[in-house]
């Protein structure tokens, strides 16, 4: 019998190289955020995306990007999508980190204050939440100040720690905080409520970079068809989830991840997706720029941080030549 299954498994072996089949190439994927934009991650992986260009992949959420990019580094994950900020913030540090894309370089948020607060004078000497120093909250709650004329040093304004935007959101309705940067999801439903929004920065010019994709350089120099058929995946449930006929799947998924029970308010955190998607995924220079402006008043250390040396965009740059971007935008029925 124990022959029989031997022989069984070679013939299985060789039937499978015969036709040239091979094993699923298994990755972790851990995602610091929680909130609308992370749907393009969740859509690849419950389409079946990943495994279409021969990933098995594990997706998991790591409550914040440093804890993310630590896990990285101890190569419990392979991949993270974290902010762009905290790659920054440890870039002159340890293995080379490389952001090899990024889906998100236009900010979506509003930024969102308690009843009382209606002006940029009403907001000084008030108490701001963000999820955590130095993230990219952080950063957008930096350029919502900025855009207000507003700073935080001058004027007083008490940058606190709260959470993520689920208890940023709640700690606004309790008055634990006076102001927050929330995704639509989220400030849309407080606005209803008579919370005002101080600034809507889709509206403004101003740049980051986040939905990273950040990888070690050492694992993307051992495996850059892997990467490379990893962005194929991401590219693609990106084009899935921006197509029309495809938003009531997305905005179900918005609400099932984000135990929203209103789909009203997912259909604004999708919309404000919609805005934010790059589908040509090259990290924006003027975000990074932005982010270490402000960082490195946090720390110093990052301002001798080289910009071009934390970007890796060559294999958005082959997909892009090849025409694999333009094809996924047609055949979703994105093109202009």
């Amino acid at each position: 019998m124990t022959k029989l299954l031997i022989a069984a498994l070679v013939l299985l072996t060789q039937t499978a190289h015969a036709f040239g089949a091979a094993v699923p190439a298994k990755l972790i994927i851990a995602h610091a955020a929680n909130n609308p934009r992370v749907a393009p991650l969740w859509v690849t992986d419950e389409q079946g995306l990943f495994a279409k260009y021969g990933i098995k992949a594990e997706v998991i959420f790591i409550r914040n990007s440093a804890l993310s990019l630590s896990a990285l580094y101890a190569k419990s994950i392979d991949i993270s999508q974290a902010g762009g900020i905290s790659v920054l913030g440890i870039g002159d540090k340890g293995p080379d980190l490389k952001i090899i894309a990024a889906f998100t370089s236009k900010l979506t948020h509003d930024f969102v204050a308690r009843p009382g607060i209606n002006s940029a004078k009403e907001l000084r000497g008030k108490r701001v939440g963000v999820q955590v120093i130095g993230g990219s909250l952080w950063i957008t709650a930096m350029l919502a100040l900025e855009q207000l004329k507003i700073d935080a040093l001058r004027d007083d304004i008490k940058v606190l720690t709260i959470g993520d935007q689920t208890v940023l959101a709640q700690a606004l309705e309790t008055g634990i905080i006076d102001a927050a940067p929330l995704d639509t999801a989220f400030s849309q439903k407080l606005k209803k409520k008579g919370f005002p929004v101080l600034v809507e920065l889709n509206k403004t010019s101003s740049r980051t970079v986040s939905s990273t994709v950040v990888v070690l350089n050492s694992f993307l120099q051992s495996q850059p068809q892997l990467l490379e058929n990893l962005l194929k995946a991401l590219i693609e449930g990106a084009a899935f989830t921006l197509a029309a006929e495809n938003k009531p799947l997305v905005v179900r998924t918005i609400m099932k991840r984000l135990k929203l029970s209103d789909p009203a308010d997912a259909e604004e955190g999708y919309d404000g997706l919609a805005k934010a998607t790059d589908l040509k995924p090259y990290p924006s220079m003027e975000g990074m720029r932005n982010m270490q402006r402000f960082m490195k008043t946090q720390n110093p250390s990052v301002a001798n941080v080289n910009l071009e040396n934390l970007i890796d965009s060559r294999l958005v740059k082959k997909l892009d030549d090849s025409g694999f971007i333009d094809q996924m935008i047609k055949t979703y029925g994105l093109g202009k």
